[in-house]
């Protein structure tokens, strides 16, 4: 079984800030660390491997140090990684990104299943893998919470608002992970040391000659960020006190009354 598992460096998002003035991310100091989605969707990775057999092969799609990453999840039990990296890719929304990603899946060869996390902590959209999905072909499966491989089909547990339901699809498929997912492993200290010395490939834009370059980057972009801003907190405290709890909640709610929240 070829099980591929995107994943995305991102900031860790306990430590960002924000530049009062230019409205932009503060990045110096801040670490980089995986999605923290991305690495449930590893996990389930490993445990089909675990169970089913196969490869497990790791894609992210970033700059250089984006490699770190890479090697977490080699360190954590993943057979090989590629990092699809490129000055065209700059500038990529959701719909650029997953293309240039379902191109350099078709470069590996053939997918059983593609796993990725549910959404990124950093922009937090949902898009781009159920929209790589839609690249190749290929069925989706959102938010599942655990999948069994039957002959040719897999079968899912997923996370909806009325609680779970079971589906069933043929392979291949593409899967989003949840938090609830599972509980991701710890990388062993033979993982680690093995991960330092793999060879991380490299998929350019050089390594995708059939790929359409109008649907990369910022020009093959179709949404564009106009501003990003800090909401202004305009919020105000009133402290209501009484002799009884009767009182203060009678003073309450001539408050909300006076407000016209009642």
């Amino acid at each position: 079984m070829n099980i591929v598992v995107c994943i995305k460096q991102v900031p860790d998002t306990t430590e960002i800030k924000i530049d009062p003035v230019k409205n932009t991310l503060i990045r110096t100091g801040v670490p980089s660390i995986m999605n923290p989605f991305d690495k449930n969707a590893l996990e389930t990775g490993l445990q089909l491997k675990d169970r089913y057999g196969g490869k497990v092969t790791v894609i992210s799609m970033g700059p250089p140090q984006a490699k770190a990453v890479l090697r977490e999840a080699l360190a954590m039990g993943a057979d090989e990684a590629y990092l699809v990296t490129d000055r065209a890719f700059g500038g990529s929304d959701t719909y650029a990104t997953s293309y240039i990603l379902s191109q350099a899946i078709k470069k590996l060869g053939g997918f059983d299943v593609i796993l990725g996390g549910k959404q990124a902590i950093d922009g937090d959209t949902g898009q781009t893998a159920p929209s790589i999905a839609e690249h190749l072909g290929a069925v989706r499966l959102t938010y599942i919470l655990n999948m069994e491989i039957e002959g040719g089909k897999v079968v899912a547990r997923r996370q909806v608002e009325e609680g779970m339901e079971v589906i069933e699809a043929s392979l291949p498929v593409l899967c989003t992970a949840t938090k609830e997912s599972n509980k991701p492993r710890y990388a062993t200290i033979k993982g680690v040391l093995n991960s330092l010395k793999a060879e991380i490939g490299e998929i350019t834009l050089a390594s995708l000659p059939d790929s359409d370059t109008t649907k990369m980057g910022l020009k093959g972009s179709p949404t564009k960020v106009k501003a990003t801003f800090t909401p202004k907190r305009n919020a105000n405290c009133m402290n209501i006190e009484g002799n009884s709890p009767a009182e203060t909640a009678g003073t309450l709610i001539d408050r909300l009354t006076e407000a016209k929240v009642l």
